[in-house]
């Protein structure tokens, strides 16, 4: 079996058999003929190419005789084993790819185009795996071990990573690396279907007359793609305050104000949480805030700033539907230390929410804009959603793919009202109810 079969073969992949010590043994000699002051010093690209010129020279030297594509292979897995992250090295470079999940060693799925697959490679071992994790968590100056198992974090290259280990994980160590996609416009997610161009003019009206939009949708739906979407339609002009977990928002304004949350240090200190930083900019005169997901105490406060003179600001939040995401946000905001009745907390979201955009990612991996709902509701009446666009999806066809047709319905008076003040066209497809009779309402529970 040659060089390039054994390495890429599922039984030998990830350092097992010959071609595993093979790279191990050449790693070592790599490791002795290098000056690792002078390696700290380069650029990574820099670094990556020194070490393969040693180690060109190294094969050179002492064997074996191989192939072009087989050198190139091997100093490729080499040098991913000394200076990157082994086997996952090529998945993080594969654009295609946007979720790496590490079920132990021997398990590693990917997510691309929205559907999860499992490759046939897989780690030598738990310490190669943990090795691996301890290098990554290394990068952003985290430790994990069995006091500290879990950890959440952003890397320098932007991807937000998750780690796990026993005794809290069953299967072995877990690392989940999620990465993100460039932005995209509104008009590049009409190319890929996830919404159509008179939803397009619409969210465009509703963000630059400053309506306050709740982006909804479980995990994975696409919330902080169309987030960042609709944050390109915020003039220049304004001053913005983005606040996320893990800063994930690439807002092309000049006036961008970007705050991330800190996790406490390893004695359990220095802890500033989303609901600190909602706190602070409120004082750092914002025009609007951006909050990359509500899922806790925050909430109150975010209700509060969009109801209190913060127009036009955006959030998203994990929900299944538009009336889950009121009841989502009522919950969370009960979490907050501020002890609020539930009818109180009721008034805030009804004074504070002007729409909601629910995503849903379907069985294709496609993930579309599935509905704009209005809260057309006030005080202390139960919540009315008035729908004024979904989407209604056909069963799979024979091509593996769904499709299905947008439907639009009138916008309430009250709504066409507020674009006509901050002229803003209503797009045809719409219109205006003229009697209550023409809206597509429904009672939230």
């Amino acid at each position: 079996m040659s060089l390039r079969a054994r390495i890429t073969s599922p039984e030998e992949q990830g350092g097992r058999g010959e071609d595993g010590h093979m790279v191990a043994s050449y790693r070592a000699k790599l490791l002795e003929e290098i000056d690792l002051a002078e390696m700290s010093a380069l650029a990574a690209a820099e670094r990556r190419a020194r070490l393969e010129r040693v180690l060109g020279h190294i094969i050179s030297r002492e064997g074996p005789v191989l192939s072009t594509a087989e050198r190139a292979q091997l100093i490729r897995r080499v040098v991913d084993e000394a200076l990157g992250l082994g086997i996952l090295e090529p998945l993080l470079e594969d654009a295609s790819i946007t979720e790496i999940m590490v079920n132990g060693p021997d398990s590693i799925f990917v997510e691309r185009a929205g559907r999860v697959e499992q490759l046939p490679i897989r780690f030598a071992s738990n310490d190669q795996l943990m090795q691996t994790i301890e290098r990554i968590v290394s990068t952003v100056n985290r430790r994990v071990d069995e006091t500290n198992p879990m950890v959440d974090a952003r890397l320098p290259s932007g991807e937000r990573v998750n780690v796990i280990i026993p005794p809290l994980s069953l299967t072995g160590p877990i690392l989940t690396i999620r990465r993100f996609p460039r932005s995209f416009t509104l008009h590049e997610l009409i190319g890929f279907g996830s919404l159509d161009e008179p939803m397009l003019y619409l969210l465009a009206g509703l963000v630059q007359a400053k309506f306050n939009v709740i982006v909804s949708g479980a995990t994975g739906t696409g919330k902080t793609t169309l987030l960042n979407a609709l944050s390109g339609l915020i003039p220049e002009t304004e001053r913005i305050i983005t606040i996320e977990d893990s800063a994930e928002l690439q807002l092309q304004q000049s006036h961008v104000i970007r705050l991330e949350s800190r996790p406490p240090n390893v004695e359990g200190n220095g802890r500033i949480t989303i609901r600190d930083l909602v706190r602070n900019s409120l004082r750092m005169r914002p025009d609007r805030i951006v909050v990359g997901e509500v899922r806790g105490g925050e909430s109150l406060d975010m209700l509060q700033a969009m109801s209190t003179g913060h127009d036009g600001s955006l959030a998203t939040v994990h929900a299944n539907s538009a009336e889950d995401a009121l009841m989502r946000l009522q919950t969370l905001a009960s979490m907050s230390d501020v002890e609020i009745p539930f009818v109180a907390l009721h008034d805030q979201i009804n004074s504070a929410v002007d729409v909601i955009i629910q995503l849903t990612r379907f069985a294709d991996g496609a993930r579309r804009v599935t509905e704009i709902a209005l809260l057309d509701s006030h005080g202390g009446e139960p919540y009315r959603l008035a729908t004024i666009a979904r989407f209604n999806a056909r069963p799979m066809a024979a091509d593996g793919r769904i499709h299905g047709v947008f439907e639009y319905h009138p916008l309430p008076r009250r709504t066409a009202d507020r674009l006509y003040m901050a002229s803003q066209p209503i797009p045809q497809a719409f219109g205006v109810a003229r009697t209550l009779d023409e809206l597509t309402t429904r009672e939230a529970r």
